[in-house]
């Protein structure tokens, strides 16, 4: 909305027009929203606990967790609300990709609240039955494919890259629904798997979704593109911004969840922030470099993965607990150091995946 009004306010003053330049929104996306979060975090805060919206602690979980019962939980609400504030103020809301990653944020977001919602009225860590979330998350998801798929005017729309080689592009076709149906499913999950600590998923999706910014403007400016032999995605550019309200509202929260947490994120959050860096990744077509840069989340999915495989094929468990945060928590690690060793991987991850931009 802003993106208009400066649009018409630099005809009378040129100083306005620097609002024309995605890189300059990008940045005011960023501050607008950590300005939005900080200043109505504490209200959303005093909201949670005033209704009694307090978090559920696995019984099963580390016994350190159990002082966590009762802090407010679904804070996830905070950064929803400010992203969409922030997005709609200084995004071009013409760009049909801007609506597209709104729309799945907040479906995914709303099958977070109502998996809270169900936590915190039953007062237990189930919420809502992993079937009919993983239908709900499927419908989303598979919407949000389709669209995309059908709104393809190019090849590369739906094609798979492979880093590293500047050649390799594989033709998907209607292929790519099934890519694109994954790759956003899978990251809401492999998210909110990872959200089990005080800040520890918040802070790589931030660092995750800077990289993703980046890479959208990138993919979107023809000229980047060409240069860099990376697919050209015309409008794909506007996702900065989105990325930026992500990157700033992501930041905000952790001023509140950092340890020990005053708000925790809740499925609202780590299903939305999940799902929305997958559908980035899949329309800028850097699928693969997600999974690269966001190898925490993928660890974390996969320690899950071989847990239950292992403790139903042979009756043992191959970590102490799974997720593996947990696992290393049981091994006597303190939970701040656990966070921040994670975050060191990550942005080691991250690092790796922006270098196969020019490593061709």
């Amino acid at each position: 909305m802003l993106l208009w009004l400066t649009d018409y306010l630099a005809g009378f003053a040129s100083g306005f027009g620097v609002f024309q330049y995605l890189t300059f929104r990008t940045m005011v996306s960023a501050l607008t929203a950590l300005g939005i979060a900080l200043l109505i975090g504490p209200l959303v805060i005093r909201r949670l606990s005033m209704h009694q919206i307090g978090q559920a602690v696995r019984e099963d979980g580390p016994e350190t967790h159990l002082a966590k019962a009762g802090t407010p939980t679904m804070g996830g609400a905070l950064i929803l609300l400010t992203v969409l504030a922030t997005t709609l103020m200084w995004g071009d809301l013409a760009n049909r990709y801007v609506w597209t990653a709104l729309a799945v944020t907040f479906a995914f977001g709303l099958i977070g609240w109502y998996d809270d919602y169900l936590k915190v009225s039953q007062q237990n860590s189930k919420g809502l039955p992993a079937r009919w979330k993983y239908l709900l998350q499927s419908i989303a998801g598979l919407a949000a494919a389709i669209v995309l798929y059908q709104s393809a005017t190019t090849p590369a729309e739906t094609s798979l890259f492979v880093p590293f080689f500047k050649d390799i592009a594989v033709p998907l076709g209607v292929g790519s629904v099934v890519v694109t149906y994954f790759m956003i499913v899978g990251m809401s999950n492999a998210v909110n798997l990872t959200d089990g600590l005080d800040g520890l998923a918040i802070l790589p999706t931030v660092m995750v979704s800077a990289a993703l910014g980046f890479i959208a403007y990138l993919v979107g400016h023809v000229q980047f593109a060409s240069y860099l032999q990376i697919p050209y995605i015309a409008g794909a550019g506007e996702l900065s911004v989105f990325c930026g309200a992500l990157i700033g509202a992501g930041l905000g929260f952790l001023w509140f969840n950092a340890y020990p947490a005053q708000v925790i994120m809740g499925d609202v959050g780590a299903l939305a922030l999940g799902a929305a860096l997958g559908l980035v990744a899949a329309i800028v077509r850097h699928e693969i470099v997600l999974l690269i840069m966001g190898g925490l989340f993928v660890i974390e999915t996969v320690s899950v993965i071989v847990q239950v495989a292992s403790f139903k094929l042979t009756g043992k468990r191959v970590f102490r607990m799974a997720p593996i945060h947990h696992h290393f928590e049981l091994k006597g690690w303190p939970e701040p150091r656990v966070i921040v060793r994670f975050w060191i991987v990550t942005l080691i991850l991250v690092i790796v995946g922006l270098s196969t931009l020019k490593i061709r």
